[in-house]
């Protein structure tokens, strides 16, 4: 080995060494300034965060002061998972980002293409209020005044928002959809902006590139005679190649560079470091070509040119390619109307949607938007509301009905009072929760993010070894060929491949969610749904109506199904029993008329007794008609097979006879069987959970095709049932709608609520089912399949495409097979791989739900029913402990008994320690204390 082959050796190990620490060494971080009560910290955006590693103490509010010095969609979103923070930061514009970290530990905070990334560090503080949640509190957005002059650049349009807009303090993503307009407005005017200046650059590029690359391939490759010699002398080359590198590139240079200033690196870096070595290495030629043998005299410049123009090109196809991802917000923001028709001291006016209040009678007519949430007062109409549930058919609306802010109203008119305006309606809620799911990160992704991390570096590492293998070993002029490997290797990195695999396919996916009905929580449950081998649902409310409803009229003979429901419906309408109202209310809809009744008479465990039209009527069980001497004997055939059904059935009798047997029951929804049977047919155990006797849950089991039941479980009891389903090593999925089915949907893997249940039960959830038709949860299924899909085709194409193309452009496959990777190619490669990604994901936007025909055909089954075990008897305590006794608190949020010994969560309030079942119940005790302090006494 010559001196000279061992100062190079020397060289490339001390680079290597100095590489390490310059990106893997501490870095210095930023302890919060503490401003009344605050946590203060400003953050510059401009390549980078910086600082990129900031301090806090837990328990007392964060104040996290984004200053945006730069434009261009890399920088335009922060995105905290955590803090369940996803804010658009206008270009040079300080926007404030506000929570409350309770747990200690580091979180990470990013960019919303996952390449600018930051350490959120929260240290321990004695004012921390004890929790078991893990970094979630509330976030506010802010925009600040500009924090610099308004030198806004031409090609970006100022995005600035009135300084009177800029102080309004509203929850992120929480904020009345009029107020967040201006934010997405500023997006997609930034996203514009950007596109046109990227299409200058392009086009400036490519016009400059093209005579070179023409004149240096048509003699090189075809050995052409006709092309001037004007175009190969090296500095007609330079002129014309470098407003490529100093304009067409400098958005490339820039971030790369200050990327570099900040002790990281992206895709930027790389292309910003290859490309300074080729059109560096190309003014020495150019310049003092005496310095170098002859052999190795060659200009790159086409090469410069090519690799930035090509790069560009696939930026500015990106870009176009991005915006179609956040489509789903941008249709649900746009679907509220602007005005709103409200009635003022008996003065209808036209007034601005943000001026809607709480308690404002609204009037909609034909066609017209509902533009809040309220409750008809009267009138009569159809209201569309497929843009929200996802269920195609009109609902029909009369006074009383809840109606939904954004729907349409068809054909009828109707007066309303607001219930819930702003970022209370309905339609900001979704938007909130889609912004939150877009903003979270799943599982899968920590493997990408864990290879980002190191990516940049090793690639830097590996062109240096390469550059230094080659000029040692390689063909001659050996100074040359490692060169070109080197670049080679710079330019085909693509990290942003690897960035881009997993958001992109979660935007797409849970905006599809929302346009179906479907509100996924967090990319976390959207990607754990694929894997659910069972699913739970929970009877009432879920597999049934939740209300009784009238199934059966069987009159004995000599009596009309009429003359007994209306006679049996004339007398419970004077009663107080839950089930009267289903025989009220199923006459009614029949168009009966129900006779006057006198002499009415509630015999307590028996029924009720009453003269209608003269005629006495007795309408109960069987001990109230043998009280009267009247035998049941003709009645009880079609009672016992009503009750096998799992139906409630209610004796008549009329002038002292049998008249027949009314049939109650809870309904089976409809869609239901046919949602069970999809499910089963996707390979998913279904299992439901009742409170229900055996019989009954036997019965609706049956009408719906269940095999597996699990009955007679309290409600503090679900949720051990679902552990103990999970310890049989199954996924399991919960879906319900009450209170008491909230410990449980926190229990479950993913937990899905009835979007018409308790908001309790929809805190408690991963997925809210709008409709609350049980067909979401096939939907939830299949989406999170196909997003699974997606995800896993982005980084099995991003992990093949770099661990295929870096070892190709080292040279790997020259010895073998005399081939090398040119950097143009390199740069054509790079600019089609994240390009790729992208495109891959906007293929979720043609994702469609494989449609649950309306008939279906039940399996006749004997279902297996189960006895609900309690607590006790799910996880029996150690025998030593048997004699001792254990006192026991309620969770004030879902009422659920609780041991405090092993509570998921406390919460300190006013003096008094809370206990809860499970940490979501914690963090809506923390949202709304005063609701729930005190439940528990």
């Amino acid at each position: 080995m010559s001196l000279s082959d061992g100062a190079i050796l020397l060289s490339a190990t001390a680079l290597t060494g100095l590489l390490a620490w310059y990106f893997f060494a501490p870095k210095k971080s930023r302890r919060a300034s503490v401003e009344d009560g605050i946590q203060v910290v400003q953050v510059s955006v401009r390549g980078g965060y910086s600082p990129d590693l900031i301090e806090v103490r837990a328990g007392i509010p964060v104040r996290l002061l984004f200053d945006r010095q730069e434009a261009g969609d890399c920088s335009s979103r922060v995105v905290i998972p955590d803090f369940k923070v996803n804010q658009t930061l206008p270009a040079y514009t300080t926007t404030a980002v506000k929570f409350t970290p309770r747990d200690t530990g580091e979180y990470q905070f990013a960019c919303g293409m996952n390449m600018l990334r930051g350490t959120l560090r929260v240290a321990g503080s004695s004012s921390a209020p004890p929790t078991g949640d893990t970094g979630t509190g509330t976030s506010l957005a802010v925009l600040e005044p500009p924090t610099m002059p308004p030198t806004t650049p031409p090609t970006m349009p100022p995005t600035m928002p009135p300084h009177d807009e800029t102080r309004q303090d509203h929850p992120s993503g929480a904020v009345p959809a009029a107020r967040r307009e201006p934010d997405e407005d500023a997006e997609a005017l930034e996203r514009r902006a950007e596109i046109a200046d990227l299409t200058r650059r392009v086009v400036t590029g490519a016009i400059l590139t093209a005579p070179v690359l023409l004149a240096v391939m048509a003699i090189e490759l075809l050995g052409a005679t006709w092309v001037p010699e004007l175009l190969m002398n090296p500095w007609v080359q330079l002129a014309m190649i470098a407003p490529v590198m100093f304009y067409t590139g400098w958005p490339i240079h820039r971030t790369g560079w200050l990327a570099l200033s900040h002790r990281t690196a992206d895709m930027n870096s790389l292309i910003t470091l290859g490309t300074f070595a080729a059109f560096g290495y190309s003014l020495v030629v150019t310049f003092a070509p005496g310095v170098l043998p002859e052999n190795v005299r060659e200009v790159y410049y086409e090469a410069v040119g090519v690799i930035i123009t090509l790069i560009l090109l696939g930026r500015l196809l990106e870009t176009r390619a991005k915006a179609g991802t956040g489509e789903a917000i941008r249709t649900l923001i746009g679907l509220q109307p602007r005005t709103a028709r409200v009635v003022r001291g008996s003065v209808e006016l036209e007034v601005s949607i943000d001026e809607v209040v709480v308690g404002d009678v609204v009037v909609v007519r034909p066609g017209e938007k509902l533009p809040v949430d309220g409750q008809v007062i009267d009138g009569r109409s159809s209201v569309d509301e497929s843009m929200v549930t996802g269920e195609p058919i009109p609902v029909g609306k009369t006074a009383g009905d809840t109606v939904i802010g954004a729907t349409i109203n068809q054909t009828g008119s109707f007066r309303y009072t607001a219930t819930r305006v702003g970022g209370e309606t309905m339609l900001a809620q979704i938007i909130k929760l889609v912004r939150e799911a877009q903003g979270s990160k799943a599982p899968i992704q920590r493997l990408a993010d864990t290879v980002s991390g190191y990516f940049v570096p090793a690639v830097i590492a590996i062109a240096i070894w390469a550059f230094v293998i080659w000029a040692l070993v390689g063909p001659p002029p050996a100074f040359v060929f490692a060169l070109v490997a080197a670049v080679s290797v710079l330019i085909i990195a693509c990290p942003c491949a690897l960035g881009l695999a997993t958001p992109m396919s979660i935007t797409v996916g849970t905006g599809k969610g929302a346009a179906h009905g479907i509100l996924i929580r967090s990319a976390e449950a959207l990607e754990t749904a694929h894997k659910l081998d069972t699913i739970v649902l929970d009877k009432t409310g879920t597999v049934t109506n939740g209300t009784p409803a009238l199934t059966d009229v069987l009159p004995t003979e000599g009596v009309t199904p009429e003359e007994l429901l209306a006679a049996t419906a004339a007398v419970e309408a004077s009663s107080e029993h839950p089930l009267a109202t289903a025989v009220v209310t199923g006459a009614r809809d029949q168009g009966l008329a129900l006779p006057e009744v006198t002499a009415f008479d509630s015999i307590t465990g028996q029924g009720v007794r009453a003269l209608v039209a003269g005629r006495e009527v007795l309408v109960g069980n069987a001990r109230l008609l043998a009280g009267a001497a009247i035998d049941p004997a003709p009645l009880l055939a079609d009672l016992d097979r009503l009750a096998r059904d799992g139906k409630t059935p209610i004796l008549a009798a009329i002038d002292g006879r049998p008249a027949g047997v009314i049939g109650v029951a809870d309904t089976v929804k409809d869609g239901s069987a046919a949602a069970v049977g999809a499910l089963q047919a996707r390979g998913i155990e279904v299992v439901m959970m009742t409170g229900d006797n055996r019989a009954t849950a036997a019965a609706i089991a049956r009408q719906v095709g269940i095999r597996r039941v699990v009955a007679e479980v309290l409600p503090e009891h679900k949720a051990a049932e679902v552990k103990r389903l999970q310890a049989e090593g199954k996924v399991v999925g919960m879906v319900g709608d009450g209170i008491n089915d909230a410990p449980a949907l926190a229990q479950a893997d993913v937990g899905s609520a009835i979007g018409t249940g308790t908001d309790v039960a929809i805190e408690s959830s991963d997925i809210t089912l709008i409709s609350g038709a049980l067909s979401g949860v096939v939907t939830a299924v299949d989406l999170s399949r196909a997003t699974m899909r997606n995800i896993k085709q982005n980084l099995v194409f991003a992990f093949v495409y770099n661990g295929l193309g870096i070892p190709v452009a080292a040279g790997a496959l020259y010895p073998a097979f005399g081939l090398t990777l040119s950097p143009m190619i390199a740069a054509a490669a790079m600019a089609l791989s994240s390009l790729s990604v992208v495109a891959n994901a906007n293929r979720l936007k043609t994702f469609t739900t494989q449609p649950i025909p309306d008939t279906f055909t039940i399996p006749a089954i004997d279902p297996v029913v189960e006895i609900g075990r309690d607590a006790t008897e799910a996880h029996p305590t150690p025998k030593e402990h048997s004699m001792s006794t254990t006192s026991t608190v309620v969770d004030p949020v879902c009422g659920m008994t609780v041991d405090p010994a092993s509570a998921a969560a406390t919460v300190e309030h006013d003096g008094t320690t809370y206990h809860f079942c499970s940490t979501h119940c914690a963090a809506a005790f923390k949202k709304n204390p005063a609701k729930y302090a005190g439940a528990t006494t």
